[in-house]
């Protein structure tokens, strides 16, 4: 199921949390070489991390984390304006219908429909919060996965080659984005807007746009 929690929400959730923590270290420092901080529990953290951001997890049957993506409000402190502004010319994006989406990570053996099911989580969440846009830096082997779930977003600048390629776009949210999201990952809509329902009033606390 989706899950739209803050950090500190996720806490409450010592297993989710621990699980996700370390499936990202999994990922992003052992699979993928990336140079992040793994602490000594073998969780990946960051210093956006500690803003309260919205995650938006898939967790499966047994509780544990199976995948997620990280959210915060481009009004605040965000990963793209401090360390990734030269990818755009030197851009800095603040709005508050636009947010930025960050650490998309699959735990490992994740079922196929997991990808797409983040991204109808993103989806939800952005037409939820009545929010415009999503911004985010994404690598080379990203583009193969937004191609194959048809929400590709407007590339804004890219610095290197082939594999090597590091990307800022920006993807539109809309409810035919929702609708498609929710076809390509086999979940009912309705029940995407169900598990948001469930979270809105915890996420209330967060600028959220309108």
């Amino acid at each position: 199921m989706l899950l739209f929690l803050k950090a500190d929400q996720l806490r409450d959730m010592p297993r989710l949390c621990e699980s996700m923590y370390s499936d990202r270290a999994r990922q992003f420092r052992d699979r993928l070489g990336w140079t992040v901080d793994v602490d000594g529990q073998g969780w990946e953290r960051d210093e956006y991390d500690d803003l309260n951001p919205v995650y938006v997890i898939w967790q499966k049957p047994d509780g544990l984390h199976g995948g997620s993506m990280r959210f915060l409000p481009t009004m605040g402190r965000t990963m793209v304006n401090e360390h990734f502004s030269a990818l755009s010319g030197g851009r800095l994006y603040h709005h508050q219908k636009l947010w930025e989406c960050t650490r998309f990570c699959l735990s490992d053996g994740a079922a196929p429909n997991v990808s797409a099911a983040l991204m109808l989580g993103g989806a939800q969440l952005g037409v939820g919060l009545d929010l415009a846009r999503a911004v985010g830096v994404f690598d080379a082997r990203m583009v193969r996965i937004y191609r194959l779930l048809g929400w590709q977003p407007v590339v804004l600048g890219t610095t290197g080659d082939g594999a090597e390629a590091i990307s800022v776009g920006m993807w539109e949210f809309s409810e035919e984005i929702r609708q498609r999201m929710a076809k390509k990952a086999g979940i009912a809509p309705e029940m995407a807007q169900h598990w948001f329902d469930v979270a809105r009033d915890g996420l209330r606390v967060l600028p959220v746009a309108g």
